[in-house]
C-alpha cells in the first residue's frame, strides 16, 4: 500500500500487564478494526466481581470509525467481552472462525442479543476495507480455529500471533509455517506476539504426546477414571474421547462448561461418536473399569464438579477407594491454594491423584515457550517488536528473547494498557497514551463498582460491619431509647455483652453531644457516629468493621 502523512496507530486496551481481556485496536486515519474482546477473571480480592473487562472510552470516542472485530480463538480471554462491547458501542461485522463464532453465538443467545452480522474466516479470507488488508494465518493452540491476524496497512504491516505454539505433532492441524514465512520474507513492520510463557525454557511438549500418557493411565487402571481438564481445552477433550473409545470406556460429563464444549465439538465433526456419551443412570449397569468421568474444576473452583466430588457434596458422584483423578491441567498463576485444597480433600478420601506434576505428561499448554518464541521472531523476523499477552514480567522476558534474536533494544516496545504505538512509512515510534484500565461485572451491573465498593467489600469479609439502630425525637432532639447494636461478620452479640455495652455508651456520647451542640441534621449526626466511632472500636478490638447508623425520626411534643 502506498504511504501517507497519516499515521497508523495501534492501541493497547487490554491484555499487556495481564493475562486476559485482549483487546488491541488498529486505526488509521477514519477506520478503526479491532482484534479480540476478552474477559479477565477477577483475583480473589475483587469479592463479588464476576468479569473484568476493558474501559473501552477510546471506542465509544471513535464509534463511528469501527469497521469490525477480528477475533483471533474461541477462548474466553479473547472472546468474552463481545456481548458488553456490543451493547457499548456499534460494531458493523465480527469476522471469527465456525468454532469461535458458535462460541459467540451462544454466549449472545444466553445474555438476550440480537447480533446477526458475524462472518465465518478461514485461513484463506481476506479482509478489505479502504486502508486495510488483512489476511489470517492457521496457528496451532489448544481450541480449533486459531488465527494469526496480518494487517496490511499504508504504513507498514502489522502481525498478531493470537495464542500460538509450535507443535509438529498436534491434535488438530499444524501451523502453516511456511505461510508465516512467506509473509516475513515480504518484511513486517510490526510483530506483536504472545508472552504467556515467555519465562518457561525450551519447547512445549507435543499434544499428542499427552494423548499417549493419558492412554497410558486410563489402560492400566481397573477402577473408575475422573479426568478434570479445562473445557475450553477442546482438543484435549476430543483425543479423552479417543483414549476412552480405545479402552471400552464410556464417558459420562459434569459441568455445564464441559457440556457446551462437547456440544460444539460434536456439532463441528470434532467428535464424531456420540453413543461414548452416557448419564449417570446408565453407568449403574457398567463395570467401574469401563467408566469415565470427565469434568470441570481443574483449578479448585467451589462450585466447579471437581470440588463438591471432592467435598463429598456432589448429588450424583460419590468416591470410591480405586478411583483414579487424573488432572490434566496446569495451575493458572493465584490458583495453587484452591487447587491445593481439592487434592489434599481428594487424598483424605483415600484415592490415587495425577497432577501434572506426578505423571509429567498429562497436560501441554497451549502457548509458546521460550524456544519457540524464538521460532516466531526469526520466522516472521519484524523490523520492530511489540510482547503482548502478559503479565509485565513475561513483556520484559519475551523482549530480551527479541534482543537475543537480533532485534535492536531500541525497536523493542514494551507497553502497558492505554499504550499507543504509531507507525509512520515504516518507522515505529511511541505516541500519546489513551484512557485504559479495568471495568468490573457483577451481574448485570457494568462499569458501576468502583473501587470505593470493592474496599467496602473487602472490609466487611474481613472485618464484618455494625449496624446501630436509634430512635430520636427530632423536636426535643433526645434519644428515645437507648442505642440498638446489632453485628455481622464482626462479633457475636450475645457472646459480646460487655464490649456491646460499651459500644452502645459510647454511641449515647455522641449522640448526646452532637444534638445538643448544633441544630438536629440527619446527615451530620451519621457522619459523626462514623467519624468517633470508627477508632473507639478500633482501639477496643482491633478490627475495623463497616459502620452503619440507621436513625429512625419522631417528631412528637
Amino acid at each position: 500500500m502506498k504511504s501517507t502523512n497519516i499515521l497508523t496507530s495501534i492501541v493497547a486496551l487490554g491484555g499487556l500487564g495481564e493475562v486476559g481481556k485482549n483487546m488491541y485496536v488498529v486505526t488509521h486515519h477514519n477506520e478503526i478494526i479491532i482484534i479480540d474482546a476478552g474477559v479477565m477473571f477477577p483475583e480473589d480480592d475483587l469479592l463479588g466481581i464476576d468479569y473484568v473487562i476493558q474501559d473501552i472510552t477510546y471506542l465509544k470516542q471513535n464509534e463511528e470509525k469501527i469497521k469490525g472485530l477480528v477475533i483471533t480463538h474461541g477462548h474466553e480471554d479473547h472472546i468474552g467481552g463481545i456481548s458488553f462491547l456490543l451493547n457499548s458501542v456499534h460494531i458493523p461485522k465480527i469476522y471469527a472462525s465456525k468454532i469461535a463464532s458458535d462460541l459467540i453465538v451462544k454466549k449472545l443467545i444466553d445474555r438476550n442479543i440480537n447480533y446477526d452480522n458475524i462472518e465465518l474466516i478461514n485461513e484463506n479470507s481476506i479482509i478489505k476495507t479502504k486502508y486495510f488488508t488483512i489476511e489470517f494465518v492457521r496457528t496451532t493452540h489448544s481450541i480449533p480455529g486459531s488465527y494469526a491476524i496480518c494487517v496490511h496497512t499504508p504504513n507498514g504491516t502489522i502481525f498478531e500471533t493470537g495464542d500460538f505454539k509450535f507443535d509438529l505433532t498436534p491434535i488438530g492441524p499444524v501451523a502453516d509455517i511456511h505461510k508465516m514465512a512467506q509473509i516475513g520474507a515480504k518484511g513486517v513492520t510490526l510483530l506483536l506476539s504472545d508472552s504467556t510463557n515467555a519465562l518457561s525454557e525450551g519447547f512445549s511438549k507435543s499434544e499428542s504426546s499427552v494423548d499417549e500418557a493419558l492412554n497410558d493411565i486410563v489402560s492400566r487402571h481397573y477402577g473408575r477414571v475422573i479426568i478434570a481438564t479445562f473445557a475450553s481445552n477442546i482438543y484435549r477433550i476430543k483425543h479423552i474421547v479417543e483414549t476412552c473409545r480405545k479402552n471400552n470406556r464410556k464417558i459420562i460429563i459434569f459441568g455445564r462448561s464441559m457440556e457446551t464444549s462437547i456440544e460444539l465439538a460434536t456439532n463441528n465433526g470434532l467428535i464424531e461418536d456420540k453413543s461414548i456419551f452416557i448419564d449417570n443412570n446408565q453407568a449403574k449397569s457398567l463395570k467401574k473399569k469401563e467408566i469415565c468421568i470427565l469434568c470441570t474444576g481443574t483449578q479448585g473452583e467451589p462450585l466447579a464438579a471437581l470440588s463438591r466430588i471432592a467435598s463429598g457434596t456432589h448429588k450424583q458422584i460419590t468416591l470410591m477407594p480405586d478411583d483414579l483423578i487424573v488432572f490434566s491441567s496446569s495451575p493458572i498463576p493465584g490458583n495453587a491454594a484452591s487447587i491445593n485444597r481439592v487434592i489434599n480433600k481428594l487424598y483424605l478420601k483415600g484415592v490415587k491423584v495425577y497432577t501434572n506434576k506426578t505423571f509429567s505428561d498429562v497436560h501441554t499448554s497451549g502457548h509458546a515457550k521460550a524456544e519457540e518464541l524464538k521460532w516466531m521472531l526469526r520466522i516472521i523476523n519484524p523490523k520492530y517488536f511489540m510482547p503482548m499477552h502478559g503479565e509485565f514480567r513475561m513483556l520484559k522476558e519475551h523482549g530480551e528473547l527479541a534482543q537475543a534474536c537480533g532485534i535492536p533494544k531500541e525497536n523493542i516496545f514494551i507497553c502497558k494498557n492505554g499504550d499507543v504505538i504509531n507507525l509512520n512509512n515504516g518507522v515505529v515510534s511511541r505516541g500519546e497514551t489513551v484512557k485504559s484500565g479495568d471495568v468490573y461485572v457483577d451481574g448485570s451491573r457494568i462499569g458501576d463498582i468502583g473501587s470505593q465498593v470493592i474496599k467496602d467489600r473487602k472490609l466487611m469479609s474481613s472485618d464484618g460491619i455494625l449496624v446501630t439502630i436509634l430512635n430520636i425525637n427530632t423536636l426535643t432532639r433526645k434519644l428515645l431509647i437507648k442505642p440498638n447494636v446489632t453485628t455481622r461478620g464482626f462479633i457475636m452479640v450475645n457472646e459480646n455483652p460487655d464490649l456491646i455495652n460499651k459500644i452502645e455508651r459510647k454511641i449515647t456520647e455522641i449522640v448526646n453531644k452532637t444534638l445538643s451542640s448544633s441544630a438536629y441534621n440527619y446527615t451530620d449526626l451519621k457522619n459523626q457516629i462514623i467519624l468517633e466511632l470508627f477508632p473507639f472500636i478500633n482501639e477496643l478490638t482491633g478490627r475495623r468493621p463497616i459502620i452503619l447508623p440507621v436513625i429512625m425520626e419522631v417528631n412528637r411534643a
